[in-house]
């Protein structure tokens, strides 16, 4: 499953932004290209100190948070934004990601449809909806041969989801970039 970058954001950036913002929140994302979570963290802190409820700031710190297994944390922070900020997909996309990690696929299918119905062309939503619905039917046909054992179809059908479930494509990770002007 994919955690989403913040390109829709762009909703939430005011067009009279402060420079010093824009340095900040520009200075975190670079730390944390960089792989210096620590610094991309406390960037970010700063910044939301004097701004706390600025969503892009919010899930920013949100993604170093995970990126630094501080994922207890990174649940809070994707949490609190889907209350403050129910329009946007992307904290929902996050907070489904963490729900899976946890083995809790209902919630992630129900976290994921909330973001498909506030972006309905938010594609990696769509594609994490999928993983979700492929763990949930592995379960299902796992439970299905245990209760009986003789039966090919769930049998088979077991395999190929099980197939599916551990398909891991090969792809560079996302860090949220700047959102586009």
């Amino acid at each position: 499953m994919r955690i989403a970058p913040t390109a829709a954001l762009l909703l939430l950036v005011l067009a009279c932004s402060a420079p010093a913002r824009a340095d900040d929140v520009r200075d975190a994302r670079t730390a944390l290209r960089a792989g210096d979570r620590t610094a991309a963290l406390a960037t970010i802190d700063k910044y939301l100190a004097s701004k706390p409820q600025d969503a892009e700031a919010r899930f920013l710190r949100g993604v170093i948070l995970n990126e630094m297994g501080r994922t207890a944390e990174a649940f809070d922070v994707f949490f609190l934004l889907t209350q403050d900020y129910p329009e946007l997909p992307e904290p929902y996309n996050n907070l489904a990601v963490l729900y899976a990690a946890r083995g809790e696929y209902e919630r992630a299918r129900a976290t994921l449809e909330m973001a498909i119905r506030a972006n309905p062309a938010f594609a990696t939503a769509y594609e994490n909806l999928g993983d979700v619905h492929a763990r949930l039917s592995s379960q299902a046909y796992e439970k299905a041969t245990q209760l009986d054992a003789s039966n090919r179809g769930a049998q088979a059908k077991l395999a190929l989801a099980r197939e599916l479930v551990g398909f891991v494509p090969k792809r560079p990770a996302v860090v949220p970039g700047p959102a586009p002007k």
